[in-house]
């Protein structure tokens, strides 16, 4: 056992020294916010920030927006929370009809989560459930693409093709396969034309299928528009 003096164990620093809260950098406490208004941010001091990396998230609308702000008063008004497990309620049912309309054909149901990495997590886990449900218990893997971000659990990180971010996880993540992400910019060859960059990374899958087994395979994961890891590509 290895005994740390007070001197020796004083110098170790301490992360985000000064808050309670582990923050995602521990050199240092971000600025605190107060209030929000349409596209800004304003901290403790009243400086203002432009809010650019909430909209990614949680915040598309902005902040402060008074028929947003009603509407969570009016849901307050009425009730703040039901378990999904055994009830339902007004605005789940109304948002999911709207949901559908918008829908490609064929989605005619919704299932409501807390955010995007849990999304993933129930997506996996519908896709095997799926294929135990109809016989085929040997369908287990999953495909998804380089530069691609799905989640922060682990799970939707072992789908995620961010290398940087599943390197110290990789003993803990589920084994997936990875094929070319459709980026035009670096891989695209100066001898072929979209169409034909299109078609060779899209066989990429059937290749990856094809080794896999095509018995063996429970679902592709893409996302339509890729953001978090290369930078706004379009679909």
């Amino acid at each position: 056992m290895t005994n740390v003096s007070n001197s020796a164990r004083s110098s170790i620093p301490v992360p985000n020294a000064g808050t309670r809260v582990l923050h995602r950098t521990s050199t240092s406490i971000p600025p605190r916010a107060v209030r929000g208004e349409g596209i800004y941010i304003f901290d403790q001091n009243g400086k203002s920030y432009l809010d650019a990396c909430g909209g990614a998230a949680v915040s598309c609308l902005g902040h402060s927006d008074p028929d947003v702000r009603a509407a969570m008063h009016a849901q307050i008004d009425q009730i703040a929370y039901a378990h999904s497990g055994f009830f339902s309620s007004d605005a789940m049912e109304e948002l999911a009809d709207e949901l559908v309309a918008s829908a490609p054909e064929g989605i005619d149901k919704v299932y409501f989560v807390s955010g995007g990495s849990e999304a993933t997590e129930a997506a996996l886990k519908m896709a095997r459930q799926y294929f135990l449900e109809i016989g085929q218990p040997d369908r287990k893997y999953v495909i998804a693409r380089r530069q691609s971000y799905h989640g922060n659990t682990l799970g939707a990180l072992s789908v995620g093709g961010n290398m940087w971010r599943r390197k110290q996880f990789e003993p803990l993540l589920i084994t997936a396969s990875h094929i070319a992400p459709v980026y035009q910019y670096r891989d695209q060859r100066d001898d072929e034309t979209p169409e034909a960059y299109g078609l060779r990374v899209a066989n990429e899958l059937e290749t990856a299928i094809l080794e896999l087994g095509a018995e063996s395979v429970a679902a592709f994961v893409a996302e339509p528009v890729v953001g978090a890891t290369v930078g706004a590509l379009a679909p």
